[in-house]
């Protein structure tokens, strides 16, 4: 009997396959993508080693910023001033590293970044206001002093051993770029999945009273996240500016809807309670191999940025509807 109802449990209906689908939707869409864009532009050098390992170094910066900002939409919350603060840290980091050294560049960069996460994280739990408008409000500020203290003029960056370490260099012929992003993507993902802090960040954006019941220190883990945010995105800056050997303003300009598009594109809920880590930086490679094929094809940066938003329409559209 036993073994005639494990027959008849229907252990993959039309229910089970739909969800499967609908989680696994990106990795089909990536590489479909890959399989057009290879048997299109594969004369125009798509597939060499070399373009490939460059849109890992291209979308670098955004996967290391998809992985802090995976924690904040999973706790149903939202970073707008990540690019700005990526520019912003690039700029003190030139500035530092030129006056005082390498080490006090490093960690006047860091800093900027914690303590723009803490006044983020503090007037949103301390003050209740919404995550959009304070980091809106502050990407204003970012950006705003960024541009003053440099009078718009780029921050050379002349010590190679920053450079290097910070985006230029190789260790052996791995891009220091890409060992960046495993790291950020290994952390990020055993903390998520694997921590009682991964589990909380998901409880508090799932349902935040039924959480705070439950024993969750919710308003903690809010606090961390826009700190850890802001934080990671003064790491991208200075990543920015080692690939880049110069601190700009410019930096990281716009890349906050790279950003949020290439982690809800890889399965984290915009609403909160379901995140993937793996599943943004998957976002970021593919809004890389969206932009490195359009460009290959010849196509204006205009017509990139329509058809670019086209295909990220359709991907989340795709990935809502199975």
């Amino acid at each position: 009997m036993t073994g005639l109802q494990g027959l008849l449990r229907p252990v993959a209906g039309p229910r089970a396959l739909r969800i499967d689908v609908r989680q696994n939707i990106l990795y089909v869409g990536f590489v479909v993508l890959f399989a057009v864009f290879a048997a299109t532009l594969g004369d125009e050098g798509f597939t060499t080693s070399n373009n490939l390992l460059n849109i890992i170094r291209q979308t670098a910066t955004i996967s290391v910023m998809a992985v802090a900002v995976t924690f904040v939409i999973g706790a149903a919350e939202i970073d707008l001033s990540v690019g700005a603060v990526a520019g912003l840290a690039s700029v003190i980091c030139a500035m530092a590293i030129d006056s005082y050294g390498v080490v006090p560049g490093i960690l006047a960069g860091v800093l900027l970044g914690a303590v723009v996460g803490a006044i983020n994280g503090s007037l949103v739990v301390g003050l209740g206001m919404p995550s959009f408008l304070v980091t809106l409000g502050m990407l204003g500020i970012a950006h705003g002093t960024a541009q003053w203290i440099t009078d718009s003029a780029p921050q050379p960056i002349l010590s190679d051993s920053f450079n290097n370490v910070f985006g230029s260099g190789d260790l052996g012929p791995i891009p220091s770029l890409v060992i960046w992003t495993a790291v950020a993507v290994a952390i990020g993902h055993v903390l998520l999945r694997r921590t009682a802090y991964g589990r909380g960040v998901l409880a508090t954006g799932g349902n935040e009273e039924a959480a705070r019941f439950s024993g969750v220190p919710t308003r903690r883990i809010k606090f961390t996240v826009m700190m850890a945010s802001s934080t990671v995105a003064a790491i991208a800056g200075m990543l920015y500016a080692g690939r880049l050997q110069s601190g700009r303003f410019q930096w990281g300009e716009g890349d906050e809807l790279s950003v949020i598009a290439a982690v809800i594109l890889g399965g984290t809920s915009l609403f909160g309670g379901r995140a993937s880590v793996v599943g943004a930086l998957l976002g970021s490679l593919m809004i890389g191999l969206i932009n490195n094929g359009l460009t290959l094809m010849g196509l204006e940066f205009s017509q990139q940025q329509i058809v670019r938003g086209a295909i990220i329409i359709l991907a989340v559209a795709l990935a809502r509807r199975v």
